[in-house]
Parts: structure tokens; C-alpha cells; sequence
């Protein structure tokens, strides 16, 4: 049996959609409703959204999908922070989110998100407002 090139493109453009969407999915499903309530209660305390406003104990996080990790322009990191090698996503905001000194040892962030739904939900607020 001969497949097309055709078919065979559009095979792997289906099973590149679905594993993007399997890689995604936590995001997807969560409640970026429930997520700016516990980004306010967990969250706004240390941190700002909004380009241009100024950095708290914790840095603005405008921009903070498309920049590397410890590069705020202005805020003073942690010296392992401050060297990280990676661009934030959302799986490493998770593992970051759930024990940030475990992703980067002596962080300054200290605040523990144990509860994963929480994570997916601030997670979720956060790409909705950073667009």
C-alpha cells in the first residue's frame, strides 16, 4: 500500500497537534478565574503584572514567558537565579511554582505551592494576562 506525501504530511501535522496539545493540556484545563484569585492571594503580595510597574520583594513578571530566567530588567537576583540557562515555560513554572529551591538552590522565593491545580490555575491566569 503506497501513502501520498500528502497524507504522510498531514499525518505528522495531526500527531505534532496532539502531542502539543497533550504538553499542554494541564494549562488548558485549568481556571485562569480561580488563578487570578490565587495568584492575589499567594502571589500579588511579592510580585507585579503589568509592564512598566515597578518590582516588589519578587520581580515584575511582565514578560515573563518569552524572557530568560533571572533577567528582569532592574531587579537584583539571586546569584543562582541570576545565571539560570533556560526561557520560562509553563512546565518549569510549575516545578519552579511547587519548590523553587529545589529548580534553583538558595532562591529567595521561599512560598511552596504544593497543590497542583493551584499551579495549573495561576499558571493559566498568568499566560492570559501576559499576552
Amino acid at each position: 500500500m503506497a501513502i501520498s506525501l500528502r497524507s504522510l504530511v498531514l499525518t505528522l501535522a495531526a500527531l505534532t497537534l496532539l502531542a502539543g496539545l497533550a504538553l499542554t493540556t494541564p494549562v488548558l484545563a485549568a481556571d485562569a478565574d480561580a488563578g487570578a484569585r490565587d495568584f492575589k492571594r499567594r502571589c500579588a503580595a511579592c510580585h507585579t503584572i503589568e509592564a512598566g510597574e515597578r518590582h516588589r520583594t519578587g520581580p515584575n513578571l511582565a514578560g515573563l514567558f518569552s524572557r530568560q530566567a533571572g533577567k528582569a530588567e532592574g531587579y537584583r537576583y539571586s546569584p543562582g537565579l541570576a545565571e539560570a540557562d533556560f526561557t520560562w515555560d509553563d512546565e518549569r513554572l510549575d516545578a519552579w511554582l511547587e519548590d523553587p529551591r529545589k529548580v534553583i538552590p538558595k532562591s529567595k522565593m521561599v512560598l511552596k505551592l504544593r497543590d497542583a491545580e493551584q499551579r495549573a490555575n495561576i499558571i493559566a491566569y498568568l499566560r492570559e494576562q501576559l499576552q
